[in-house]
């Protein structure tokens, strides 16, 4: 596959919900740092969580959390929290 093919974003069920119940200025803010991510845009803040196989995405004080399937070149939105919830297990 070539680096140059966008990356397909799907929402899981409970991302959905989050995402419907954020201040619509958040909300802009999120999808547009997903639309970055898809292009694959250097300056986004993307790390792996530790001891998961989700990743997060930071916008703002919000945490986007992910799961990146590499092969496919998908991404599957977990969850979209406040900072201070978004690690809690």
């Amino acid at each position: 596959m070539t680096e140059d093919v966008p990356w397909a974003v799907s929402f899981e069920p409970r991302a959905e919900k989050d995402l419907g119940r954020l201040d619509r200025q958040v909300a802009r803010r999120v999808v547009a740092a997903l639309d970055r991510l898809q292009t694959r845009d250097p300056s986004l803040d993307v790390r792996r969580l530790k001891g998961s196989d989700e990743w997060r995405l930071r916008v703002g004080d919000w945490r986007v959390r992910l799961r990146l399937d590499f092969d496919n070149h998908s991404v599957s939105v977990v969850r979209i929290l406040p900072r201070g919830r978004a690690y809690e297990r």
